[in-house]
């Protein structure tokens, strides 16, 4: 007899902590980087779905012959633009066949097809959609990579971080494995997006069959003040100048792990936090346009892009000295479910 399969718990709920996935003593600590592999386009202006840029799509062959160099095994998210451009597919598709990278999916609903919804900010999180619509922008993204890359997508990130209270069922129902679309200690909700600013840091299950995990992306509380930070930071909300006053006193900063906007220095005070809580996988992420000068504003020039290679030099060397190794998707599903 045949059953149908209970649904996943919304992921804009924290989640229980019966939830928690479990890694083994021989796992250790390890470190994904991911890549959210997009199209160029304004930040601050409306939403559109023509007008972007591929301009930085050339600098992909740079990036991955650079993790190479320091072994480095980099998960690249791409998006529709991304999936129909041939000179991004030729870098990538040739680094899947080596075994030196991994194909995932990250919806920009905006630009992807069917195009059935109006454009605005609401709509730019994928997870606000009916989710017939979101199921079916979805499917059209994740067949399009596997044709273009050759390989099946194991891993979802929604664009804007993007979630809503269908997407974990939508994933478990297509195959996808890994989701890392949370990212633990911070709140859209103002933006019409998801509030994550109360969910963990570890790895967890997204639904009680354990078909899809969940990878949040790193984000750590340094300071005097850390252990209190989820509940500062909603107070945040009232009071908006809170929380900058409390990082120039040092009393309380939260560390990203990306290379954007966050120096070497405080990615090592993250990484330190991090880890000495015992945090077992570090899940770094960062856009694919900051590879090129004046795509995002993080590299505005040639000198900001080589200080952004330098920023992964060196993390990696950090992270080295502290016994954290790389890790690849099958092997972060094949442990959490052992």
């Amino acid at each position: 007899m045949s059953t149908t399969p209970s649904q996943p718990p919304s992921m804009l709920e924290s989640p229980p902590a019966s939830a928690q996935a479990g890694f083994g003593a021989d796992f250790g600590q390890r470190v994904l980087l991911t890549v959210d592999t997009e199209e160029e386009f304004d930040w601050s202006a409306p939403f559109r779905r023509d007008g972007y840029g591929l301009s930085h799509v050339a600098q992909l062959a740079r990036f991955q012959d650079f993790c190479e160099g320091i072994g480095v095994h980099p998960v690249y998210l791409v998006d529709w633009p991304i999936a129909n451009e041939p000179r991004a597919v030729e870098i990538i598709a040739d680094a899947i066949k080596r075994g030196v990278a991994e194909i995932g999916v990250q919806l920009h609903p905006w630009v992807n097809p069917p195009f059935e919804e109006e454009l605005n900010a609401g709509n730019s999180f994928a997870g606000n959609l009916p989710p017939q619509l979101e199921a079916a922008k979805f499917a059209t993204l994740r067949d399009r990579v596997e044709e273009a890359f050759g390989a099946a997508p194991l891993i979802y990130r929604a664009g804007r971080y993007g979630v809503g209270p269908q997407t974990a069922a939508m994933l478990r129902d297509n195959g996808v494995v890994i989701d890392s679309s949370v990212r633990s200690l911070f709140d859209y909700s103002a933006q019409g997006g998801p509030d994550f600013s109360n969910h963990p840091l570890t790895p967890y299950w997204l639904d009680e069959a354990r078909s899809v995990l969940e990878l949040p992306v790193t984000t750590a509380y340094w300071g005097p003040l850390r252990r209190q930070g989820k509940h500062l930071h909603r107070l945040q909300r009232h009071v908006p100048s809170m929380f900058s006053a409390f990082s120039r006193l040092g009393l309380l900063e939260r560390i990203a792990l990306t290379p954007e906007g966050v120096t070497v220095s405080e990615a090592i005070r993250g990484i330190d936090i991090a880890l000495d809580d015992g945090l077992p996988l570090l899940v770094l992420s960062f856009h694919s346009p900051t590879l090129s000068p004046g795509c995002t504003p993080y590299t505005k020039d040639e000198a900001q892009v080589e200080a952004l290679y330098t920023w992964f030099r060196e993390i990696y060397a950090y992270l080295g000295k502290r016994g954290v190794r790389n890790v690849t998707l099958p092997q972060i599903v094949a442990a959490a479910r052992r």
